[in-house]
């Protein structure tokens, strides 16, 4: 692999706490792609989960990444404790990226995981800089960070908890029921700080969903943790991603997963239909030809040899979706607010020692989760991108 032989080196940092390209392990002119150090171990579980999974724990030389300013994306600032998912989805966008070490964006990113096992302690570390701004921080963006490694790695609680105490303001989308391992964590964080739950849920067939992304809890699973959340008092949004063109997209099905949506209690419902990047594209296709074959010429038709969809399927959809929102009595998120970022504080301060009273006004108005959702032009049109 091409960071297998990398040496860590001593490089720069924002004080900030946000990495910065030129030099960090990101590649910049003139500089080689320093990613992780030479002390990378590659580790294998023989449990039923993991069987068949290469995991290579890494010391990060950095955990908050900075957002492009250039970038269209709704927030400034990422955390991502992984790089490939276990949820193997066959339509995520982010496959692409494992190609960056030299693996594959198929099989690879499904099983060969990496994983920053200082990600909490350098999440503590730059979140304490003194020119840290209090940004907004988006997590799931790329890949989940509660896929079924968190199970065994546990980084979230570590890194929820430095925003906490920051009293950062942050968002997390997953398809993950492990996040209610963390609810107590996220209370805790809303006491002091914005905090955006989604969870991602683009169709209620656990039959599809089987096929499509195996690695995941099924919707049903995942609609009964937004219940929970929910129970808590914490606000849940549902990502309703990706809408699948001739497989789940129906009159029929869209007013299912809606009114299961509804049923569970989701503060807001957003639609987001299918996207073939390039890694995403072939690899969703030929699990297509194999699966649906009747669809491929359809979906040949449909997106040509783009990445989105038409403006005006996309747009249907929407409507549907949001009629269907209103008849069964959910709320949906705007375009304008799923992409409006948290609303900025004051520097980091120390934790308050006790739960503010006004808590439940704060979670009543936070902004959705979705909102830490990438975003991309086609076209001309902003669109969502679903991890």
């Amino acid at each position: 692999m091409r960071w297998d032989s990398l040496r860590l080196h001593d490089g720069g940092q924002d004080r900030s706490g946000l990495a910065d390209p030129q030099q960090s392990g990101l590649p910049g002119p003139q500089q080689p792609a320093v990613l992780f150090g030479r002390d990378a171990v590659a580790r294998t579980f023989d449990t039923p989960g993991f069987r068949g999974m290469t995991f290579y724990e890494v010391h990060a030389r950095s955990i908050i990444n900075a957002v492009p300013s250039r970038s269209r994306m709704p927030f400034r600032a990422t955390i991502n404790p992984y790089r490939g998912c276990g949820h193997a989805c066959t339509y995520c966008f982010a496959r692409n990226t494992h190609t960056y070490l030299d693996l594959d964006a198929g099989l690879d990113f499904d099983s060969k995981i990496i994983v920053k096992v200082n990600a909490a302690e350098l999440a503590r570390k730059e979140l304490s800089q003194p020119r840290w701004n209090g940004e907004h921080i988006a997590m799931g963006t790329n890949v989940d960070c509660y896929q079924r490694a968190e199970g065994r790695y546990a980084l979230m609680p570590g890194i929820i908890g430095a925003l906490r105490d920051a009293r950062s303001p942050f968002s997390i989308l997953t398809k993950g029921t492990l996040l209610l391992r963390d609810l107590d964590l996220l209370e805790e964080a809303a006491e002091v700080t914005e905090v955006g739950l989604s969870l991602s849920v683009g169709f209620a067939d656990a039959e599809l969903s089987q096929s499509a992304e195996p690695g995941t809890p099924s919707p049903q699973r995942r609609l009964d943790a937004c219940s929970q959340i929910t129970a808590r008092g914490l606000r849940c949004g549902v990502l309703m991603g990706p809408v699948l063109p001739f497989l789940s997209d129906s009159p029929s099905q869209l007013a299912e997963t809606v009114r299961q949506i509804a049923a569970a209690g989701a503060a807001s419902v957003s639609p987001v239909v299918l996207h073939l990047r390039p890694g995403a594209r072939e690899w969703f296709l030929s699990w297509l030809a194999e699966r649906h074959p009747e669809v491929v010429a359809s979906y040949r038709q449909l997106y040509g040899s783009g990445a989105y969809a038409p403006k005006k399927y996309t747009l249907e959809i929407a409507a549907r979706v949001s009629d269907l929102a209103r008849q069964f009595g959910v709320g949906r998120a705007s375009p304008a607010a799923v992409r409006r970022p948290a609303p900025r504080r004051e520097p980091a301060r120390p934790r308050r020692p006790a739960p503010s009273p006004e808590r439940s006004q704060r979670l009543a108005r936070g902004a959705p989760a979705e909102r830490a959702v990438e975003h991309a032009e086609s076209g001309g049109e902003v669109q969502l991108t679903l991890l």
